[in-house]
């Protein structure tokens, strides 16, 4: 399957709520994506995130390290067309959960960085166990 063919079912996955998919996805990516010397830490998974969801920029405005409530979203996909698909705020942990990720981003509020949207957002977190090798991913819609 091309890149982009993956990319496409990864964010429709994700806005369908399929966990294991995503988490597929991302293992993916970070397979072939991530430098093997820094493979295992945060800024490799970030990577992982962003080339699965490569193709999404032709509905989101995407921002790494968005300015938002108290603190920095790790990625913002915001959308290009309000209505057609859900914003979605992602944090990303390791050696967490990603229950953990979801419970900082309401913790922290950063969906409030989206105050002048008036559509859906959603909630994604995705965690990366080093020791098992295992993703892990939730979203909740806010």
């Amino acid at each position: 399957m091309r890149h982009g063919n993956i990319c496409e079912s990864g964010l429709k996955a994700t806005w369908d709520g399929d966990k294991k998919l995503v988490a597929e996805t991302i293992a993916k990516s970070q397979q072939d994506y991530a430098s093997i010397i820094n493979f295992h830490d945060e800024n490799a998974l970030a990577c992982a995130v962003m080339m699965s969801y490569f193709t999404a920029r032709k509905y989101y405005y995407v921002k790494r390290e968005l300015l938002a409530g108290r603190g920095f979203a790790d990625i913002a996909f915001i959308p290009r067309k309000e209505g057609e698909h859900p914003a979605m705020i992602v944090e990303l942990k390791w050696n967490r959960s990603a229950k953990t990720a979801i419970k900082q981003i309401k913790d922290k509020e950063y969906a409030g960085a989206l105050t002048d949207y008036k559509g859906e957002i959603l909630l994604v977190g995705i965690n990366y166990n080093k020791k098992t090798g295992k993703y892990t991913c939730r979203m909740e819609r806010a």
